[in-house]
């Protein structure tokens, strides 16, 4: 979006990194590790962002500022969100790249939960702005992700969050933004005022499956907790799927749908075109992901300010927040996994966390980075939040969310089904899926 912020580059940064490394043993049982040095030679880095994009111009920053310090030469392929799917035959070679990033529900399947994953303790170990990179992660993300190999060393290292909330024009409804609905009955109850009041309460774009998916998943976790999504799927038998709580966090989906508070035809829409009506004032409020002020920053109508809340509590129990990692995982077979973490931890220093920020709109991991004004909500939502938990609740089975849960769930929120009969219809599908998978 923006230019590149100017930055003050600490050489203390770099040297507490590579003395931290330098004291740290090779990776035990891993192709490659402990075999290159920490200064010069190269790594080789695939990267999920494309050119020009505000994430991808802080990062190549930073890879510009680690090579003039380290003489490291990094070879970025900046190949965009298909990195993973080009890593998995990658694997089955020796021609695999050193540093790979990626949302961790891409990761998880591909490295992580298969233990094709390099342990990456010398980069938690590193020393960054005087803090080791695992104080730098707020302790409660890494409770709820599960980041860890069998051996309990961590695999992933982030540097960005996502979240989600109900976006809003706050100019547009400064009620909102003075006073936020806090229960499920509030956030109905504005609903139907925006109605009564001739304004379109909803705004979303039926073809995308994960979105329209966060409405049954969050009333599912706003009432029986962080991790009962994954409970869910995670019962062979299925017999979860006859839980009243389930039902109801189906029935209040259905409700959404029924009372006509979506836009007109957005069940046939094609993504970007309810975002676009949303953000130009046909709509008033839309359940999207923290990246929504960038993606429609371009079309949004004019002195448009971007607040959200998230989805009410439901019966009064603890609204916790979704915080998906974004960050780096090293192959197995990287033949250059000293210089890859230096590299992954290179990006956690303050600077380039704050550019993550307030150039790239986006959730640094670090705490104390700074944000952009876009981010304030959401960033307030995660810090107060008791307890977060993952896209989708964590579930990562191979094909289960895309070829089970989406299709089914889809039905639903698209009004061709009725709550009661995308329940029974997704027993039936995870028995069947589960007796395919084991």
């Amino acid at each position: 979006m923006g230019a590149a912020a100017r930055y003050i580059r600490p050489m203390a940064i770099l040297a507490g990194a590579v003395l931290a490394l330098s004291a740290c043993g090779g990776g035990a049982g891993t192709a490659g590790a402990g075999a290159d040095s920490t200064t010069g030679g190269s790594l080789t880095y695939w990267s999920m962002w494309k050119e020009g994009e505000p994430q991808q111009k802080v990062i190549a920053k930073a890879v510009a500022d680690f090579t003039a310090q380290t003489g490291t030469e990094v070879k970025v392929q900046w190949q965009g969100r298909s990195n993973t799917e080009k890593l998995v035959p990658a694997l089955n070679t020796n021609n695999v790249p050193d540093l790979v990033d990626g949302p961790y529900a891409k990761l998880a399947p591909v490295l992580g939960n298969t233990g094709q994953a390099a342990p990456l303790t010398k980069a938690y170990d590193t020393t960054v702005d005087g803090k080791k990179v695992a104080e730098l992660i707020p302790a409660k993300y890494l409770a709820t992700s599960n980041i860890k190999d069998k051996d309990g060393k961590p695999w992933m290292l982030p540097y960005s969050l996502s979240s989600d909330g109900i976006w809003f024009n706050a100019a547009a409804h400064p009620e909102l933004a003075a006073s936020a609905p806090k229960t499920w009955d509030d956030f109905t109850s504005v609903l139907d005022k925006l109605k009564a009041n001739g304004e379109t309460p909803l705004a979303a774009d039926g073809d995308i499956a994960g979105y329209n998916s966060l409405w049954f998943t969050t009333a599912l976790i706003r009432t029986e907790g962080p991790g009962s999504f994954y409970k869910l799927a995670s019962d062979k038998s299925g017999a979860g799927w006859d839980s009243p709580a389930v039902l109801a966090a189906a029935k209040r989906v259905e409700k959404i749908v029924n009372g006509g508070y979506l836009i007109n035809g957005y069940a046939a829409s094609k993504w970007p075109a309810q975002q676009q009506l949303w953000a130009s004032g046909k709509a008033a409020l839309m359940l999207n992901g923290s990246w929504t002020p960038t993606e429609t920053a371009t079309y949004a109508s004019p002195g448009f300010q971007y607040a959200s809340f998230p989805v009410p509590t439901i019966d009064g129990k603890p609204t916790s927040q979704r915080a998906d990692f974004v960050g780096f995982a090293v192959p197995a077979k990287a033949k250059n996994q000293n210089k890859a973490q230096q590299l992954a931890t290179f990006l956690l220093g303050k600077q380039y966390q704050d550019a993550y920020g307030t150039d790239a709109k986006v959730l640094p991991i670090r705490a104390d980075a700074a944000i952009s004004p876009e981010m304030a909500s959401v960033k307030k939502a995660l810090d107060t939040a008791p307890s977060v938990y993952l896209q989708n609740d964590g579930v990562t089975y191979p094909g289960y969310v895309e070829k089970v849960f989406w299709p089914k769930d889809d039905q639903l929120f698209l009004g061709k089904t009725s709550a009661d009969d995308f329940v029974k219809q997704m027993k039936d599908a995870q028995i069947q899926y589960w007796k395919d998978n084991g």
